[in-house]
């Protein structure tokens, strides 16, 4: 869905409070079919069973929840039966009747599944020890339904696995893929061994925790990156399916993506797969059939042409055997005309894989946002329907409480809707706040795939509007005041989280942002502060306000660099779609405020990536006052002949070492890794490295340009799992001078101690004033005037922050000297003649 169109229904959905809260028998996911009756029926009293359906002992849990078997009341008739129905909507699994009357509670199921999920659904009918009348009828329209562990990073814990079973056995998802990248018996270089004693006694906990919940759980191996087309591995593979057979687990996947090399031919892929069928899947009789994950796995990196990658699957694979699509691209939306496309390329319908809510490319932000993007008129053309979540198993069942909604009834789905309703959901305790953190930690900030989501959708037409008059020299208190509160709304957001949710596990998952989101209002609240002073002339008090932004953006700087310190996209980022850049915006052009426009403009910064192709343009950067680096990527790179990556650094900086991990073991083979002065010569970098990783730690002074480059006649394929320049400041000069008389506000000079500064002045006969901007620790400290003899005179005692001094009393002044008489900190910014 176009992201305009899509931020005009969220904001209308806002303001209309366009939610299914209204009705209080919200069943979810929605029924195909509901009709209610006036009246309801007491769950106050035991329960008869009767009809020809039994129960299994997951649905008599349920049941057994629902009613109180110790009352004295009379008993209720629970008729369940077995359906039979021409519709073919409700022969299949998961399929349901429900019908609630005053006498009776009849239930008619296609299979066992089906009973659970008529029994979920009274259970999210009970109100008050009651049962609303009802009628309804219902059935799965994606017939799997559910989550794949498939993201890199940190694996689920036990107990987060456990935790979801149960969250989709509420919702009626069917299915978990096992398939976390980083474990090394699902993948290389263990997915050969059996697993150690306690991992598997936790995996056959999980196949029995999963059976409860009526989910099947889908364990997969991803052999492909040092597979040998041998009958020993294909042994192997079927090997370690019967070691996993007997764990108690039914259902299997293979995938193959993210490789490169041997693996990635489909001719083998398809003959192993067709082993597999032939000699576990058929022979076992209880095993769903197989899933697989091809190498081309979206459209962007697939092979246009016919005849090959993905053709040759659909020609050679069972027809039974599954295959995952994710989208036009690795992170994209769902629709139609994609699934149409692979469809008639693997001819058989695409099982879906959707990359969303996973953050292991943007792991400094969590994805609390809306499920939109998603087409709702395929329900013909799909096989199934998984999402990849978060490492963080909690945080990311606000997603999969929509993907619940989707994949069960796509023709009801509003994402907008359900996206209220999760939050409600995941945490009933304090919805309003948690909903309010949502809305601003929905973006994915710049990544290397392109692909965003909105955020802010209520504050952001105001703000854009506040900015548009702003820059245009027009000030509109109204505006200012519906963004100011908007920023006082969210200080009190994380603590009234911490304090009232019972659902800890989340709390721990998302604690750094809710650190920074409490940063992120406060710093908001005194960006809108100093607002009001430059508005009403306050150049003091306005001071005052932009020292304590800088404070709380440095605070914010410290929990980017202290929290969530993987190797990857290290920090902690939220809103950063729409408030902080609105904070930033206004932060920077504060300069303007308190300096002349006359005074010196620093420029830009050139540093930025250079690369030719365009798989890479959107890569971002990683930069701090060390390092630059390329943010890491986790799928294979290919290069095609003549193609390069790197980075171009700044005059003002200068290259002192150089790291890298291409992960590769045929790096350097017609492949080098080059420097340059100018961008247009470039000069062989000699590095040593094994496996395609390693450093150089002697740079020649005047390099600006590092690249790795592919000069052989076929495609370079590898990891980029680091390329990093270390750099350091090109000019050194600590000339006082250069800190607090540059025309810039972002530089200081911090005195120590006891310390003081001398400040050259010229006057002219313009000036009129001499203004002294600083920030001490609320202790007295002196400015001093110095005429050409030396004699020192004083001008000013006090703890203020923003001094004027009339130019009148500076006529024979040549110096102002500082003294800080015990002010430990304490920073002079700016001398500024007026």
């Amino acid at each position: 869905m176009n992201q305009k169109l899509y931020l005009l229904i969220a904001l209308f959905a806002f303001i209309t409070n366009s939610t299914t809260a209204q009705n209080n028998n919200a069943i979810f996911p929605s029924p195909q079919k509901i009709n209610y009756s006036e009246g309801k029926t007491s769950s106050d009293t035991p329960y008869l069973l009767q009809g020809n359906f039994k129960l299994q002992p997951n649905s008599l849990v349920v049941l057994n929840e629902l009613f109180n078997t110790k009352s004295a009341n009379k008993a209720l008739p629970i008729i369940i039966t077995s359906l039979k129905s021409t519709d073919k909507n409700l022969n299949v699994s998961g399929a349901y009747t429900l019908k609630v009357t005053p006498q009776s509670i009849q239930i008619s199921v296609s299979d066992h599944r089906g009973a659970f999920y008529a029994l979920q659904t009274l259970k999210q009918l009970k109100k008050d020890n009651n049962f609303p009348l009802v009628d309804i009828t219902d059935y799965p329209v994606v017939l799997s339904r559910g989550s794949v562990e498939g993201f890199y990073g940190n694996p689920w814990s036990h107990q987060d696995r456990i935790s979801q079973f149960k969250f989709y056995g509420s919702l009626k998802l069917n299915t978990y893929i096992y398939g976390p990248k980083d474990d090394p018996y699902h993948s290389s270089p263990n997915w050969r061994k059996p697993y150690p004693e306690k991992d598997a006694n936790q995996i056959k906990e999980l196949v029995k925790e999963a059976k409860n919940n009526e989910i099947d759980f889908t364990w997969a191996i991803h052999p492909g990156l040092d597979i040998k087309w041998n009958k020993t591995d294909s042994l192997a593979i079927l090997n370690k399916f019967e070691l996993m057979y007997d764990l108690g687990v039914r259902s299997f996947a293979v995938f193959f993506d993210d490789i490169s090399g041997e693996g990635t031919k489909a001719e083998k892929q398809a003959q192993l797969l067709n082993y597999l069928q032939s000699q576990f899947v058929e022979k076992k009789k209880d095993v769903l059939p197989l899933i697989m994950c091809p190498t081309e796995y979206n459209k962007s990196w697939s092979n246009p042409k016919p005849d090959t990658y993905l053709d040759i699957l659909g020609d050679k694979l069972h027809p039974s055997i599954h295959v995952m699509w994710t989208g036009d691209r690795v992170i994209d939306d769902v629709s139609a005309s994609d699934l149409d496309w692979i469809n008639k390329r693997i001819k058989r319908k695409a099982y879906i894989w959707w990359n969303f809510p996973v953050s292991d490319y943007v792991r400094d932000h969590l994805l609390m946002g809306a499920a939109y993007g998603l087409d709702t008129t395929i329900k013909n053309d799909l096989s199934g329907f998984v999402s990849n979540p978060m490492e963080r198993a909690e945080a990311s069942k606000v997603a999969l409480f929509s993907v619940a909604l989707y994949s069960w009834n796509l023709i009801s789905y509003e994402p907008m809707s359900a996206w209220h309703e999760a939050a409600k959901y995941v945490m009933p305790e304090a919805t309003a706040a948690f909903q309010l953190f949502n809305e601003h930690n929905s973006d994915l900030g710049p990544n290397g795939h392109g692909y965003r989501r909105v955020e802010s959708v209520i504050i952001k037409p105001t703000i854009d509007s506040f900015l548009a008059a702003y820059k245009n020299g027009n000030y509109s208190t109204e505006l200012a005041s519906k963004i100011k509160t908007e920023f006082e709304n969210i200080i009190p957001v994380s603590e009234e989280i911490r304090s009232k949710s019972q659902n800890k596990n989340l709390i721990t998952e998302i604690e750094p942002w809710l650190i920074q989101f409490n940063l992120l209002g406060k710093v908001g609240v005194e960006t809108m502060s100093f607002l009001e002073a430059r508005q009403a002339g306050n150049k003091a008090l306005a001071w005052d306000s932009y020292l304590k932004m800088e404070a709380l953006l440095e605070n914010i700087q410290l929990v980017d660099k202290k929290y969530n310190q993987n190797p990857y996209q290290p920090g902690v980022k939220t809103g950063s779609l729409v408030l902080m850049p609105f904070v930033k915006t206004i932060f920077d052009q504060a300069q303007n405020y308190f300096i002349p426009t006359t005074g010196k403009i620093e420029k830009n910064s050139t540093t930025a990536l250079v690369s030719n192709t365009e798989k890479l343009k959107n890569q971002p950067l990683q930069l701090n006052n060390t390092s630059i680096a390329i943010s890491p990527i986790l799928e294979v790179i290919n290069l095609n002949p003549q193609e390069y990556l790197g980075i171009h650094i700044d005059k003002s900086l200068k290259a002192k070492e150089f790291y890298f991990n291409l992960e590769s073991n045929t790096l350097l083979e017609n492949s080098t890794f080059e420097t340059s002065i100018d961008g247009i010569s470039w000069d062989v970098l000699k590095v040593e490295q094994k496996k395609g990783k390693g450093n150089t730690k002697a740079l020649a002074d005047d390099i600006k340009y590092i690249r790795f480059k592919n000069n052989a006649t076929t495609i370079k394929s590898f990891f980029l799992k680091e390329f990093k320049i270390m750099v350091e400041a090109e000019n050194k000069n600590t000339d006082q001078a250069i800190y607090f008389q540059d025309y810039s506000i972002a530089t200081y000079l911090e005195l120590k101690d006891k310390e003081s500064a001398n400040i050259a002045i010229t006057l002219n006969k313009q000036t009129k004033t001499v203004s002294v901007l600083v920030n001490n620790s609320n202790k007295a400290f002196e400015i001093f005037q110095i005429n050409k003899r030396g004699k020192k005179t004083p001008l000013y005692k006090g703890a203020e922050n923003f001094i004027v001094i009339p130019a009148k009393q500076l006529k024979k002044a040549t110096n102002l000297e500082v003294n800080t008489n015990g002010n430990k900190d304490f920073k002079i910014y700016e001398v500024i003649q007026n």
